[in-house]
């Protein structure tokens, strides 16, 4: 059964019998806010689109950027983690984005992933609904762990979870921290302290 985080939640990335996951998939999704106000409401609105970018970001022991898997760059230099490619919209049901992870073959130097969602159109999440990610183990696409982002405000990304070593296992970390940067390159002076 999967765990519901709230923010700040920490959990092992471990099956029920207690092995290891080896593969995972994060599936992100969201809607468009419903727009009140009538006629001019349509008009000041805004679109019933956004483009809303998953992105994961890779980082050594030391806190230095290892790599980037984001809608330009499908799979990760190692081979390890790959991107389902870009959804300009958000429209439809369940996952908009999804980005795989091969636990065992993310590179001992690597010692932690961050997952963000980010706004390449400068849309705020204002304009957003329903957000969520969830994780899944890839071999039975059981849901492990999903986080509701409820939050709604006038800032273009969020720092959404991190998955990390700790003692010789994977833990993921739910973080949901807002932030600004239309790009991971924007957004990382404010990942780096979350790590």
């Amino acid at each position: 059964m999967a765990v519901n985080l709230t923010k700040g939640q920490k959990i092992s990335l471990s099956k029920t019998d207690g092995s290891a996951l080896k593969q995972v998939f994060l599936g992100c999704g969201w809607d468009v806010a419903k727009k009140e106000g009538g006629f001019f409401g349509k008009i000041f609105g805004g679109s019933d689109q956004i483009d809303l970018d998953a992105s994961v970001i890779l980082f050594d022991q030391n806190q230095q950027f290892v790599d980037a898997i984001y809608f330009g760059q499908l799979t990760s230099l190692d081979g390890s983690v790959k991107h389902s490619g870009d959804n300009l919209t958000g429209a439809g049901e369940g996952d908009d984005e999804i980005i795989y992870v091969n636990l065992d073959q993310v590179p001992s130097r690597v010692q932690s992933l961050v997952f963000t969602i980010s706004s390449f159109r400068g849309q705020t999440f204002q304009n957003v609904a329903n957000a969520f990610v969830r994780l899944l183990d890839q071999s039975t696409h059981q849901e492990v762990a999903r986080y509701n982002i409820s939050a709604q405000g006038h800032y273009t990304s969020l720092i959404v979870a991190k998955i990390y070593r700790h003692n010789g296992e994977w833990k993921m970390h739910a973080i949901g921290e807002p932030c600004q940067g239309r790009t991971f390159k924007e957004m990382l002076p404010s990942i780096i302290p979350v790590l």
